[in-house]
């Protein structure tokens, strides 16, 4: 059964290259409402007439924001609830991955506050519209490199003395991920909204373009990856399938529920890296 998106609003985040755009291409084809968040304007401003063109949906609009900084995600929330009262489907998709340590200005290390401190803050708030939306979706793009992942919370933001940058901090960052997307399932437990993570499969994409050695073992391996499009499937199937109304607390890939790994599934990690974040991004 296809999804029929007409009137539905979807955030989506990264959505100017790579599966971002490949799912923003897919559904906008269902008719939904589509704000895409990117940190390049131009490129976006392309995307967003090249998805124009290509599905006959003009309802797409662009929020500039640099995910890296705390003030840039308050400020992409804000920017959003002014225009928006309903938000049916988020999704937070946009990733990288550094080559080297360095900190942001909130003093978290850079892959991190993209990949995991982004998602969290911007979820938490625009959980409130949601809520008064539902039924309504969150979807978080991790990845199959979480099952490498390895957290110390006792020092999450940095973990410097641990060599974390580079793979290290992408496993890493995807995992916290998968343990935020549980948590806040168990939190949204008798309410509308649905909270699930998938791994889009391995995808020639530009996210290892500044990743150093990784880079270039990202360009060999290249050759075997699939197109962004394929890459898109599992994203846009759990943002917009009927079949999983209702259905929470799931890591997705190739379309089905799978096991992540076990260190995922550790309800006392989830708990402390929430009350955690909570501080980190000074929420309430």
């Amino acid at each position: 059964m296809l999804a029929n998106l007409q009137g539905k609003v979807i955030l989506l985040t990264g959505g100017n290259s790579g599966i971002g755009k490949a799912t923003a291409l897919g559904l906008a084809k269902f008719g939904a409402t589509l704000v895409l968040v990117c940190r390049n304007e131009s490129k976006a401003k392309t995307a967003k007439d090249e998805i124009m063109r290509s599905t006959g949906n003009n309802s797409i609009e662009l929020i500039t924001a640099n995910l890296l900084l705390q003030s840039e995600v308050r400020r992409t929330a804000t920017e959003f609830l002014s225009t928006h009262t309903r938000l049916d489907v988020l999704i937070n998709n946009a990733g990288t991955n550094y080559p080297n340590y360095a900190e942001t200005q909130d003093g978290i290390e850079r892959t991190m506050a993209v990949n995991y401190f982004a998602p969290f803050l911007l979820t938490n708030m625009l959980l409130d519209t949601m809520e008064r939306t539902g039924p309504s979706r969150i979807v978080n793009i991790s990845s199959v490199a979480h099952h490498n992942g390895q957290l110390d919370l006792d020092n999450l933001a940095k973990n410097r003395r641990m060599g974390l940058f580079g793979l290290a901090a992408y496993g890493r960052s995807k995992l916290a991920l998968v343990l935020f997307t549980y948590e806040l399932a168990r939190r949204l437990r008798g309410k509308q909204v649905t909270a699930n993570c998938l791994h889009p499969g391995a995808v020639r994409t530009n996210i290892w373009s500044h990743a150093g050695a990784a880079s270039l073992i990202a360009r060999f391996g290249s050759l075997f990856m699939m197109s962004a499009a394929n890459g898109a499937k599992t994203p846009i199937y759990v943002a917009s399938s009927p079949e999983l109304v209702g259905v929470s607390g799931q890591y997705f890939d190739n379309c089905k529920p799978i096991r992540s790994s076990r260190e995922s599934y550790s309800e006392l990690d989830a708990a402390k890296l929430w009350d955690l974040s909570l501080k980190m991004t000074h929420l309430p």
